[in-house]
């Protein structure tokens, strides 16, 4: 969700390349069918995403790193020193974790959304968005 919703305000066009992959990814898994649903009523079709798993290129390509929650930053900085100082947040200007919703309800997808589009809202002027 994170991934679809930053391109929106960050495309390509503008010079942006905006990447996910994950700590733990179930690699080439689909988005969850919930969190599909919940992007297509927002007019956004995620249903062509395959996960991925977060590698050196990538953290060595990478001009920043957003993660969701306070453990995955200190994991990845722990097993990549080098990403120090490009690893945030995405909740990193309200202070707050984007809990991973994966084999929960609805509702905690909806929460993670919710959460998610803080959390960008808060980095669009930051990145000059």
């Amino acid at each position: 969700m994170a991934e679809a919703l930053l391109r929106e305000d960050f495309p390509e066009e503008g010079g942006y390349t905006v990447k996910s992959a994950g700590l733990g990814a179930l690699v080439g898994h689909s988005a969850d069918k919930i969190a599909q649903k919940l992007m297509q009523q927002r007019g956004i079709d995620i249903s062509g995403h395959r996960a991925r798993q977060l590698n050196s290129d990538l953290i060595h390509w990478a001009d920043l790193i957003l993660v969701m929650e306070t453990s995955q930053k200190k994991a990845l900085e722990a097993n990549e020193p080098s990403a120090r100082g490009r690893v945030y947040r995405l909740g990193e200007w309200g202070d707050f974790d984007v809990p991973d919703p994966y084999r929960q309800s609805e509702k905690a997808f909806e929460h993670a959304f919710e959460l998610i589009s803080q959390g960008i809202s808060e980095w669009i002027p930051k990145l000059g968005g």
